[in-house]
């Protein structure tokens, strides 16, 4: 029952995100999209293959048909106080400055899911 509703969770995403390249391609030109790449942080707690799994239902009898979904995994960047900066840290379970090892919770990049861009070709 887990699977299936991981799989849910992400099919509701790769839905919003048709719908939204959807209405932006309603005021364009006729376009052909051939893949819409799509940053996702890693602590947004998304599974790859079921992003891809939903993308073909959600893309079906659409203008997004037979696109692709490319997936770029964004690291976990927090912001350490003692160091001054952002920093980008290995992996989801400390969130320490890899430099000086002091704790953070001002995490500046890692739980996104946005478009980042498409690549489409012109119809005609």
């Amino acid at each position: 029952m887990e699977d299936a509703s991981k799989n849910v969770h992400e099919l509701s995403i790769v839905q919003s995100v048709v719908e939204t390249v959807l209405d932006w391609l309603r005021a364009q030109p006729p376009l052909r999209v051939k893949a819409v790449n799509l940053r996702v942080g890693a602590l947004s707690a998304v599974v790859e293959d079921a992003l891809q799994f939903g993308w073909e239902i959600a893309a079906k009898d659409t203008q997004l048909e037979g696109s692709t979904l490319v997936v770029h995994e964004v690291n976990i960047v927090l912001y350490c106080m003692q160091c001054q900066k952002p920093e980008e840290v290995e992996g989801t379970q400390f969130f320490r400055c890899p430099n000086c090892g002091t704790p953070s919770n001002d995490l500046r990049q890692g739980r996104e899911i946005e478009i980042e861009s498409l690549e489409i070709e012109d119809e005609a």
